[in-house]
């Protein structure tokens, strides 16, 4: 267009003013209304759910109710029978043995397998969470023919019961399993939480009655922690002792009520207990019902300890942290549990997100015991751990996730784990790659190894032990509090204890109380439940991109954070107050405790011990040039493994594979005899080498049985991908001093395959430490 020609239609500027204008109106309009129907949508939603939580609040308080009428069953997901009472031993106590029925559909297992039984923690809640789902170390046995065996206990302990008799009621039901079973193996107990000291208790006392023990997250260290991270080892000081435990077992009455302790257990994440959990129900109350209510019906199961078991646990074990040291005894005074008993392998399962047991919790114990792998080597016991990165404390119980990954691995490897020589190792959990060497005999989608650990892996875990000269300071003023405690209040105070002020107190627990009142016992929420159904019957949720649920969402956060806040101040306060009081010069001379570092296991130097380790030495100076085929076999194949102690599944595996095509079932006795075999390879390899491959030709005398050892040897490596240029040159050492060619069988490798071999597998370097630092 020409633009000396004036437009045909002239413009007005008031219309294009107008036009924008309610261009703009509309708009603003628009945004009104949009906001006004999001808003509608967010508040009617928001009524909705707030009727539903309400309801499924009330029916928590009922579920409560019944499951307490009922007796407090196990919240187990599968059917069981008790086979055997606690309750009608000469020293009776509240524990039963039950039989775990296989799920519908499932194939019957198998009596010649080795038997698993679990024995969940009495720490307040009942039994069940150790088979509280179906992907759980139960199902997972369970799918592979083991028997399952469970360790439950009743609501209410028996009177005159104490730990002693609990100990008593789980040995017997062991002896029980194993006359159940006189052609498997000696089961496999798993300890969770609370249930792992008393399975140590149990094993040191009576080690023939177990087999190897799995300890889930169980505190067995009592005073260790990381400053700044685990606070809830300072509440005993913080309350001045064991006396606290004393008076609510006088106040319920002789009884001791487990939702002190549940109370303790919220306490330490108020985020989650005060705003998490409820939010998280109330913001998807259309999927997490059946979750919540599920779950609720284990953590409100409150059970009771008698006084004198509580009392026990706190003076021995929580303050007084005397398992690792030996200074538990029996009651007639006989007895003394001493951990070094153990005989079966021991597999503790930790974890760094874990803050009721925390790694070092879970394994200083080790240190307190021995001085050395040495020393856990001659004392012949075999100690594996895992560490889990960041799951929770009831995750190591509950979580399907754990039990497809660790705890599939762990008890798919027992066998493996029952034969491992004695020493410290780490289980190294990990996915598997397609150019894996080796893959075929991985089992599932996780590999594991056992990497050989030191002393000083378990001590890199922790920021020191220095601060436990604190607790010793604890212990012996919390002495003084007892018995203070014990002359001039208790009794007292159970003089004006019966069993109704002793009820009256439980159920005005916090624990209890929420339940009781959100419950159709509380004649104010009757008109819950037709409401909540007429809702469900409208119900209508907002949409996920409602700007209302976002910013109720954000607001959710905002209180989590400022709560998380609190707790890292209250957490702060309450270490610098303890370590205040406690590390006060003044305080330590005025309880006794002089200059230096308090070593945890006085008796660890005694002239009974070295005498012990001399005549260890003696016995095993004489073996090396004497033994079987099989000490030669096993012999050879360590001093092949570039690795030296290190173990895979891969050739265990590949080893029962060509066992099972040959038609040969190993028996019980076979597999006792290579586990002893091992072990006592495995002691003279590492006292002197030269002098374990000098005796190699007098355990193999002919050709035959030498080519077959090297053979051996050689598959086993190739099938965890070993077959490098140090095993090269390990190999043609034995193969010199066994008078045989040093060629590898097969095809050759030549030295830049070899080399790239060996490097695509190095030697595994020590994880512990690493991973220590980088948590600390």
């Amino acid at each position: 267009m020409d633009l000396a020609t004036p437009p045909l239609t002239p413009e007005l500027p008031g219309l294009s003013l107008l036009s924008a204008s309610l261009s703009n109106a509309g708009q603003l309009f628009r945004m009104q209304f949009e906001t006004f129907a999001a808003a509608s949508e967010y508040l009617y939603d928001r009524f909705q759910r707030q009727w539903l939580t309400a309801d499924v609040l009330r029916e928590r308080g009922n579920q409560y109710l019944a499951h307490a009428r009922s007796g407090k069953p196990p919240v187990l997901a599968f059917d069981y029978e008790i086979i055997m009472d606690g309750r009608t031993l000469p020293d009776p106590a509240n524990y039963a043995l039950a039989r775990i029925h296989p799920p519908a559909g499932s194939p019957p297992t198998d009596p010649t397998k080795r038997p698993f039984v679990v024995i969940d923690p009495r720490a307040g809640h009942g039994p069940g969470i150790g088979g509280f789902k179906i992907d759980s170390g139960i199902g997972i046995a369970m799918r592979e023919g083991h028997p399952c065996y469970f360790v439950m206990f009743f609501p209410t302990p028996e009177p005159g019961q104490t730990i002693e008799s609990v100990t008593k009621a789980e040995y017997a039901f062991l002896a029980r399993v194993n006359e159940m079973h006189p052609d498997a193996s000696q089961p496999l107990v798993i300890g969770n939480c609370q249930g792992g000291w008393a399975l140590m208790m149990l094993a040191a006392a009576a080690p023939k009655a177990v087999g190897p023990i799995l300890l889930a997250g169980s505190p067995v260290s009592y005073w260790a922690g990381v400053r700044g991270k685990n606070p809830m080892r300072y509440s005993g000081g913080l309350l001045g002792g064991t006396w606290l435990a004393s008076f609510a077992g006088d106040l319920g009455n002789g009884r001791f009520d487990g939702a002190y302790l549940v109370n303790n257990f919220e306490l330490l994440n108020p985020a989650n207990t005060f705003w998490g959990k409820p939010y998280n129900l109330f913001a998807n109350i259309d999927t997490e019902r059946e979750r919540f209510l599920e779950f609720e019906r284990w953590w409100g199961g409150h059970f009771l300890l008698n006084k004198a078991e509580m009392e026990w646990i706190t003076q021995n074990l929580f303050v007084g942290n005397r398992l690792s040291a030996g200074d538990i005894v029996s009651a007639n005074g006989r007895t003394r549990i001493d951990l070094r008993n153990i005989r079966s392998p021991i597999v503790v399962f930790a974890s760094w997100g874990d803050n009721i047991t925390p790694p070092q919790q879970a394994l200083n114990w080790i240190p307190d015991l021995y001085d050395s792998v040495e020393d856990i080597r001659l004392n012949e016991q075999t100690i594996v751990y895992c560490l889990h990165e960041k799951i929770g404390h009831l995750g190591i119980f509950v979580s399907g996730a754990v039990a497809r990954r660790e705890t599939d691995k762990l008890v798919g490897t027992l066998e493996l784990i029952d034969v491992l020589p004695p020493g410290l190792y780490e289980a190294v959990i990990e996915d598997t790659r397609p150019d894996m060497p080796g893959r075929e005999y991985v089992r599932g989608r996780f590999h594991v190894r056992f990497e050989p650990r030191t002393m000083g892996d378990i001590l890199a875990l922790d920021d020191g032990r220095e601060d436990e000269r604190a607790f010793e300071v604890v212990k012996r003023v919390a002495g003084v509090n007892q018995g203070l405690y014990d002359t001039f209040v208790s009794p007292w105070l159970r003089l004006m204890s019966n069993e109704v002020t002793a009820e009256t107190t439980r159920n005005l627990n916090p624990a209890r109380f929420e339940r009781l009142w959100f419950s159709d016992a509380n004649p104010l929420c009757w008109p819950l439940a037709p409401l909540a159904g007429l809702v469900r019957h409208k119900r209508v949720a907002a949409k996920p991109d409602n700007p209302f649920v976002q910013a109720e969402k954000r607001v959710s956060d905002a209180v989590e954070d400022a709560l998380d806040h609190y707790r890292d101040v209250r957490d702060r306060m309450q270490e610098q107050l303890f370590t205040t009081i406690y590390e006060s010069p003044l305080l330590q001379a005025l309880v006794g405790l002089g200059q230096g570092v308090v070593r945890r296991r006085e008796q660890a130097h005694t002239w009974m011990e070295e005498e012990f380790r001399k005549l260890q030495r003696n016995a095993l100076d004489g073996a090396f040039d004497s033994g079987s085929t099989l000490d030669g076999m096993v012999r050879t194949i360590f001093f092949t493994k570039p690795d030296m102690l290190g173990f895979d599944e891969r050739p265990f595996n590949l080893l029962r594979e060509e066992l099972t095509k040959a038609g040969v079932t190993p028996s019980r006795a076979a597999i006792a005899d290579l586990k002893q075999t091992l072990k006592h390879q495995a002691l003279l390899f590492l006292l002197d080498e030269d002098r374990a491959l000098a005796g190699l030709p007098a355990l193999l005398p002919n050709e035959e049985l030498r080519r077959k050892a090297l053979d051996t040897a050689h598959s086993l490596a190739r099938a965890r991908g070993d077959v490098g240029e140090i095993f090269q040159q390990r190999y043609a050492r034995v193969a010199q001093q066994l008078g045989l060619p040093a060629a590898l069988p097969g095809p050759a490798l030549d030295g830049a395959s070899g080399k790239a071999q060996a490097e695509a597998t190095p030697p595994a370097k020590p994880a512990s430490r690493s991973r220590a630092k980088k948590k600390q």
